[in-house]
């Protein structure tokens, strides 16, 4: 077939990928060149139609690429590959991958491994000599690359337009990079077009080194400095203006270039320093600064007096983190609800916030994204109240209430029947209050759903994932409840198109997290777990399930890339057997303190499991550190072991 392939014309092709799942489509596009091109123009048109009908925006997906029956690299949807990395390791299996990429146009690039070895020397020349003038993205981030290496190779990138040397300490420990003039004024005219550069987690970046990295970048538009050791309150230069101190980052020196590039810059990351309020106060009053973006997550210090100052002066804000930000209470979030072309708001942790203060989030129109995971004291009503008002107009795709525990049916309830035609990721991870009735709720009226995470629910049972008739008194209990005006009579009964809808109604799930739900066991699990674009699962904990359960969920979820079943003791070599035969793209598996799991198993699962490259078999009794370390020879692919505590069991049952 893959000799006949070419031949087809693209329109036939095309017809034929109508007929598959997307992730039979995403391995049929790797057969030739046409059945790329035909997947191409299939995607397209799906983009183009279903996803603008449901009215969201899916994430990219990942596809594999394989180069001589290797794993190479990963990448999103085709369609947009802005954001397609290839990963290069400094070892000599890089250098077949850039000669295979030096055809690309626009590559985006993330190098790893990288020392001062003659190996690491000759991958960083070839890319210089190959990709360099076609890259555009270079991600260098925790590389160990010497500045020898980055002299060789950034200064030849002369499309590059984003820069990532987030926690490359190595790099900037000796304080000589850029030094040479030379060397500066090649690097600053190579990297003219740089719009994004990533100084995160730099333990010895100085006002020195980043004026020579920022000096003339006029295009500049994204700036992350979260993590840096940043002087905030003390001012070492007295007032002048030239900042140019070898040992420490101020934050004078960081407002000047912020001055300078306020034309264009339009987001920044503080997040995980000492910034302060007042600090804040000043970034934000710069003249002529119209930020778009701004995170300051676990930034300890700020006030509610910062955040009303970020409203005030950055009306524009489309994605605001505050995560972690323990300071701040209802006043923020009150502020934060003037900001009317905010899409993203991150509050998770942010553990004063109240219901009180989320009711006017609902008078934000473009909110997409909203994270309260970890704030105890929200139930959720007080949200679903402002979004039940004549002139809110929901829009929100995504929505985190993980480890909210004062959240109830009553909010899922009256939050399913509002954002039915929105809502695309709900997280309810310790919602411990949650039943039966919310996943009923879920499967009537969110069925737009593409994630879905219920961990640690642990009163969610068979009856709930089966569809079963739920008992009446979670609506006698809606009725009662004291925010009971916002749910209509005939919102209380499902029409009988819905009645009895059970999980698999959820077709364009692609994340399910089941974690802890103690309650649930083969009957459902065998039954409802049938999803053929379903990614990532996870049943860790569910110490029922069988066999059964593992075989039904590999022959039915066809896409499936992550497995998580640690703790699921009643698991064999088996089951694990026969499941490997159907799950091809799996990726990642975890099967942690699964004590009837054995080498035999994790044998068959490498030959069928051709894409699988992480494992997890921590504290599996039935394997020993010696099987593992087989296995890795056998399988150099095999990039990421986790097999914690095997080796004391090893010595325990010798001495036995």
């Amino acid at each position: 077939m893959e000799n006949e392939a070419p031949n087809l014309p693209v329109e036939v092709i095309s017809y034929i990928l109508h007929f598959l799942s997307m992730s039979d489509r995403k391995e049929a596009s790797l057969v030739s060149k046409a059945w790329y091109t035909a997947f191409l123009d299939q995607s397209l048109q799906i983009r183009g139609c279903r996803i603008q009908k449901m009215g969201f925006l899916h994430a990219p997906d990942l596809i594999l690429v394989q180069c001589n029956g290797q794993l190479k690299h990963c990448c999103p949807h085709p369609v947009d590959q802005s954001n397609v990395f290839y990963h290069l390791q400094g070892t000599s299996e890089s250098l077949e991958l850039i000669r295979c990429l030096r055809r690309r146009q626009s590559l985006c690039v993330a190098l790893s491994n990288f020392d001062g070895s003659p190996t690491s020397t000759m991958v960083i020349q070839n890319i210089a000599l190959h990709l360099a003038p076609c890259l555009k993205n270079l991600l260098l981030r925790d590389s160990n690359i010497t500045e020898s290496s980055f002299v060789d190779l950034v200064p030849l990138c002369r499309s590059l337009w984003g820069l990532d040397l987030s926690c490359c300490n190595s790099l900037f420990k000796p304080g000589t990079l850029m030094e040479n003039a030379e060397i500066k004024a090649r690097t600053t005219e190579a990297l003219i077009d740089l719009q994004e550069l990533n100084l995160s987690n730099l333990r010895y970046l100085s006002d020195l080194t980043f004026n020579r990295l920022t000096d003339c970048k006029p295009k500049l538009r994204k700036l992350a400095l979260a993590g840096c050791p940043i002087v905030f309150e003390l001012d070492p230069y007295r007032g002048v203006k030239v900042c140019n101190s070898m040992c420490t980052l101020s934050l004078n020196n960081i407002l000047c270039f912020i001055d300078r590039q306020a034309a264009t810059l339009k987001w920044l990351d503080f997040s995980h320093t000492s910034i302060t309020s007042e600090a804040v106060q000043l970034v934000v009053q710069v003249p002529g600064l119209q930020l778009e973006g701004l995170a300051l997550r676990h930034c300890k210090d700020l006030t509610d007096g910062a955040v009303c100052a970020i409203c005030s002066c950055q009306p524009r804000l489309t994605s605001l983190d505050l995560t972690g930000c323990c300071e701040l209470t209802d006043k923020s979030v009150l502020a934060v609800a003037n900001l009317q072309f905010l899409e993203r708001l991150f509050l998770g942790k942010v553990r004063l916030v109240t219901d009180r203060g989320l009711k006017n989030l609902s008078a934000i129109p473009t909110l997409q994204a909203l994270d309260l995971s970890e704030c105890y004291q929200v139930s959720g009503l007080e949200l679903v109240n402002g979004l039940a008002l004549p002139y809110a107009t929901p829009t929100l795709l995504s929505l985190n209430f993980s480890c909210c525990t004062m959240v109830k049916d009553s909010c899922v309830f009256s939050m399913g029947v509002i954002l039915r035609d929105s809502l695309r990721e709900l997280d309810l991870t310790s919602c411990v209050y949650i039943t039966d009735f919310s996943i009923s709720v879920i499967v009537n009226y969110l069925n737009g759903l593409t994630v879905l995470r219920l961990s640690w629910c642990k009163e969610i049972t068979d009856r709930g994932l089966l569809g079963m008739s739920v008992a009446n008194d979670n609506c006698q209990l809606n009725e009662k409840d004291e925010k009971a005006e916002i749910i209509t009579e005939s919102d209380l009964k499902p029409s009988k198109e819905r009645d009895g809808a059970s999980l698999r109604a959820l077709i364009y799930l692609k994340e399910l997290c089941l974690t802890a739900c103690t309650k649930l066991t083969d009957a459902s699990i065998t039954k409802e777990i049938r999803f053929q674009e379903l990614k990532t699962l996870s049943l860790n904990m569910v110490r029922e399930i069988t066999d059964e359960s593992v075989v039904s969920i590999a022959e039915h979820c066809r896409s499936l890339e992550g497995l998580s079943l640690s703790h699921c003791g009643q698991l064999t070599d088996q089951g694990m057997i026969t499941a490997a035969n159907h799950m091809k793209r799996l990726t990642n598996l975890e099967i942690s303190c699964c004590d009837k799991i054995t080498s035999q198993a994790l044998e068959v699962l490498m030959q069928e499991c051709q894409w699988l490259r992480s494992l997890d078999v921590s504290m599996c009794s039935g394997l020993t550190i010696r099987d593992i370390e087989r296995l890795q020879l056998a399988h150099p692919r095999l990039t990421s072991v986790k097999a914690k505590y095997l080796e004391e069991q090893t010595s325990s049952s010798l001495l036995e």
